[in-house]
């Protein structure tokens, strides 16, 4: 079926023999004599264009076009006349209609028109969905990915955008977790204001607590002006604190009570200044068991922590990485001047195959070497890095069929452990949850196993 046509006539031998032409066609076509019928007919059922006459008892052809135009812009109305006067063609593109014809009417110019509207409301339709798909990948800034694990990440930034809460995203280094940060501000009501972010690993602790929260002339060495810190530059906006796991302890302590108080001391002053800012933290690290170790602060842990949202690893999101790759492509293609379209067959297989430990920024360098490299107009397995042409999948070997390979099964359960923690980075928190475990277990199996190696 071509479209759908939806005649309106008073004249029922016109109405029959429009659909006969057009049925003869491949459209399907639906006739009634009266704009009340049309409307009806409107609202239960979906048509590709409406064709009309101008003359008919009650509401006029003008008349359903404009109400057609004002409540269904999407439909194309074409309006059939016997007085095709120039008074009556200005009539008819001033009601909204697409196009109109004389009568009597010339079947295949009546044929032609109707495929031109057709044609014309399905590259309206497209472009709209353009549009539509436009607008998600804005509201998600850079962010790329329709896998379930992304789908669900969307949703809950979604959520945690309209709330002013504290989020902690937590995910392995190069997954995005500042895009996140950058994307929960963006649809924040502190989105026109300032969006600060700092790399709490980059930093020593007295530069860190500078950077922070200021200071004041003379407070140290060098300290030759007063500065605002960035918890004033962010002033009614957010605050990323990067890599949070890695701030010093006694720094802990003062941004804790920074948090609770919302109010800040430059360093060197003496008095306290009230702030208004979001804050969002991000870290790779378990923070969980870092606290259980000692090396992070519990009740700062808590304060941060009133949403967490979890990034997923890049070789957990399937075909994503394909989608991905291919952004960089045309990224690189265009800065390099390369012709450069795609990725062959087996150069995809070798990049769902990998494991990705530096996860969205490796795959971007890979594909950025891959550009540089290539000599034809698609990236080949030839123009991927050694790791990656040569990878091979993890497996959890546990021995052949040969008696003497085999092995006891708490050697089984070590080895299935190991090949868990490497898989979520050395993060225990998520490795308990994936082997059934509670972390004091988990952690009993592993000092269990290094003691095990030490004996050994």
């Amino acid at each position: 079926m071509k479209g759908k046509v939806l005649v309106v006539d008073d004249d029922k031998a016109m109405c029959e023999l429009i659909e006969t032409t057009l049925s003869m066609k491949g459209y399907s076509t639906n006739w009634c004599q009266s704009a009340t019928e049309a409307n009806d007919l409107l609202h239960d059922h979906e048509f590709d264009v409406v064709l009309t006459d101008i003359r008919m008892p009650g509401t006029t052809g003008l008349q359903l076009c404009q109400q057609i135009s004002s409540t269904r812009p999407d439909i194309p109305v074409i309006v059939m006349t016997a007085f095709g006067t120039l008074d009556t063609a200005i009539a008819t593109i001033r009601s909204g209609a697409y196009d109109f014809l004389t009568k009597p009417v010339e079947l295949e110019l009546l044929t032609l028109t109707i495929a031109r509207a057709v044609e014309h409301r399905q590259l309206k339709r497209q472009i709209h969905l353009l549009e539509q798909q436009a607008q998600k990948e804005n509201h998600f800034g850079e962010m790329l990915g329709e896998s379930m694990p992304m789908l669900d990440l969307y949703d809950q930034m979604k959520r945690v955008g309209t709330s002013d809460a504290s989020v902690l995203i937590t995910g392995e280094s190069g997954t995005g977790k500042e895009l996140v940060a950058r994307s929960i501000h963006k649809l924040s009501s502190r989105a026109a204001h300032p969006f600060v972010a700092v790399n709490c690993a980059a930093l020593s602790e007295t530069l860190l607590e500078s950077e922070l929260f200021g200071h004041v002339r003379g407070a140290f060495t060098d300290a030759r002006s007063e500065r605002r810190g960035l918890f004033m530059e962010a002033e009614g906006g957010t605050l990323l604190l990067d890599e949070m796991g890695d701030m010093p302890m006694s720094m802990q302590v003062k941004l804790l009570r920074t948090l609770e108080e919302n109010r800040l001391r430059a360093v060197g002053s003496d008095q306290e200044i009230e702030f208004n800012v979001r804050v969002l933290a991000a870290t790779h690290r378990d923070l969980e068991t870092a606290v259980e170790e000692g090396k992070f602060r519990q009740d700062l842990y808590y304060r941060i922590n009133v949403i967490q949202l979890h990034l997923p690893p890049l070789r957990s999101r399937g075909t994503d990485i394909l989608a991905i790759a291919s952004h960089y492509i045309d990224q690189f293609a265009k800065t390099s001047g390369k012709e450069v379209t795609g990725i062959t067959e087996t150069a995809a297989e070798k990049l769902l195959a990998y494991s990705w430990p530096g996860n969205v920024r490796e795959l971007r360098n890979v594909i950025e070497r891959a550009l540089a490299l290539t000599r034809y107009d698609s990236v080949t397995v030839e123009d991927l890095p050694d790791k990656i042409r040569n990878h091979r999948g993890g497996t959890v070997f546990i021995g052949g069929d040969d008696p003497t390979e085999l092995v006891p099964l708490e050697e089984v359960e070590r080895r299935y452990i190991e090949h868990v923690l490497q898989a979520v980075d050395q993060n225990r928190t998520q490795a308990a949850r994936i082997l059934g475990l509670d972390r004091k277990t988990l952690y009993r199996k592993l000092k269990s196993n290094v003691d095990t190696d030490k004996d050994a």
